[in-house]
């Protein structure tokens, strides 16, 4: 069984996930090797959009919101974080969420922010490894 404490440190690495938030997945969550991809692991947490799809038309709707509870609510607190920065100061935002900025309200940028988190978290916890931020393009 893997020990808390290089699993939190590997997690503490993504921006907007603290101590608290980092310590929450490997208390609460069962095993990564669980869940076959990061999305089945957001959806389990209720970040991704409930779909009516007919026909081959795909159609997104409103989040799900059940699923856990504690943890969606940290990783919304640790995304609305980011954010707050990202709408301050533009130059501290990553590509994707400045270009989101731009175009999205901020509440519907957080929970996909949050939803992408999950994924991150799930690849961390499956595969190892520490977050790397993918560098600007120049």
């Amino acid at each position: 069984m893997r020990t808390l404490i290089p699993v939190a440190k590997r997690l503490m690495t993504i921006p907007g996930v603290g101590p608290v938030i980092a310590t929450a997945p490997v208390a609460l969550a069962p095993a990564a090797n669980t869940f076959r991809r990061g999305r089945d692991f957001a959806a389990w947490l209720g970040l991704v959009p409930r779909q009516h799809s007919s026909g081959g038309k795909d159609r997104l709707g409103r989040t799900m919101k059940i699923g856990e509870r504690s943890l969606r609510r940290l990783l919304i607190i640790g995304a609305s974080s980011v954010t707050k920065v990202a709408a301050r100061n533009p130059d501290k935002a990553g590509a994707w969420l400045a270009g989101v900025l731009a175009r999205k309200p901020r509440m519907l940028i957080t929970v996909a922010l949050a939803n992408k988190m999950a994924r991150i978290v799930w690849a961390l916890m499956a595969h190892g490894g520490s977050y790397k931020a993918l560098a600007a393009a120049a």
